[in-house]
């Protein structure tokens, strides 16, 4: 069924656990994610990467809501949708006109100050048609620059507490440690970090980066205050070795058309993954 991600989050706190939100470019991962959490009965988070409209071109925001909506549609498990990473008011509204139900501004990279004045821009919006703001207070970076070291990237409590005050803010994505990408080594969660934010905020937070962090930690995680996870790396590196098999198993100059077998195909690699990762790694 399709779900507001406010309710799925609300269902994630009640179990103390965490939605997955899976970075989904196409049609074949978004379904795999759903038929996934109605084989296993969890909810989950179909989310869009903007670059994968504007740079990459793989969907349109409107056409990517619809066909979320029509496959969660499909199911009884809750199913959100989320747009990931956006910086600007006039992004995020044109993701709102398109059906999104949920939206990321990221202003982590400016000054606290000038955060807080473009996300209150954003939720003031957002909240006007009814749709759901995470708000990052810290730098997520990526892991090929080893980020996820820099301690004064982290976010720091007492700065968390004034974003989400003054901002209001549906959900908030920290910086505890983790980054985006691949890690260069084991990355290890900043715990006391998390505990204090959880403490002093009263909002669901979310953990970024999520491909590589040990699942031992990811738990933990969870059991302490994260209410959303977002693998994005990980389940791409999946969809890719996935397609190489197909190719390398299917000789494309013998017999061009087999091409159209290559969805379902790759689902059949794809939807395992996902099951695997909802059932390891969330409480429902």
């Amino acid at each position: 069924m399709y779900e507001q991600v406010p309710n799925i989050l609300k269902l994630a706190q009640q179990s103390n656990t965490s939605v997955i939100a899976f970075i989904c470019m196409d049609y074949v991962m978004a379904r795999s994610v759903i038929y996934a959490a109605e084989a296993v009965n969890t909810p989950a988070l179909v989310m869009l990467f903007p670059e994968h409209v504007t740079v990459q071109k793989t969907t349109g925001l409107r056409g990517y809501a619809e066909m979320v909506k029509e496959l969660a549609e499909q199911v009884k498990v809750p199913i959100g949708l989320h747009l990931d990473h956006n910086n600007s008011l006039a992004a995020i509204t044109g993701a709102m006109d398109a059906g999104f139900q949920s939206v990321m501004m990221d202003g982590s990279a400016n000054t606290l100050e000038e955060n807080i004045r473009l996300t209150r821009q954003v939720v003031q919006a957002a909240h006007a048609r009814g749709v759901m703001v995470e708000g990052e207070i810290g730098h997520v970076g990526a892991a090929s620059q080893a980020d996820n070291r820099k301690e004064d990237l982290f976010t720091k409590p007492d700065a968390a507490t004034l974003f989400c005050r003054e901002t209001g803010v549906d959900a908030l994505a920290v910086s505890i440690g983790n980054a985006h990408g691949e890690y260069k080594q084991t990355p290890h969660l900043d715990f006391k970090r998390l505990a204090q934010i959880r403490d002093i905020t009263s909002i669901p937070l979310v953990l970024h980066g999520g491909s590589g962090i040990p699942d031992d930690q990811l738990l933990k995680a969870f059991s302490m205050g994260i209410r959303k996870f977002n693998l994005g790396t990980d389940y791409l590196r999946n969809y890719f070795q996935a397609v190489k098999e197909f190719t390398l198993e299917y000789d494309p100059v013998s017999d061009p058309v087999k091409v159209i077998q290559m969805p379902e195909y790759v689902q059949s690699r794809l939807q395992p993954y996902v099951e695997n990762r909802l059932k390891t790694l969330c409480r429902f």
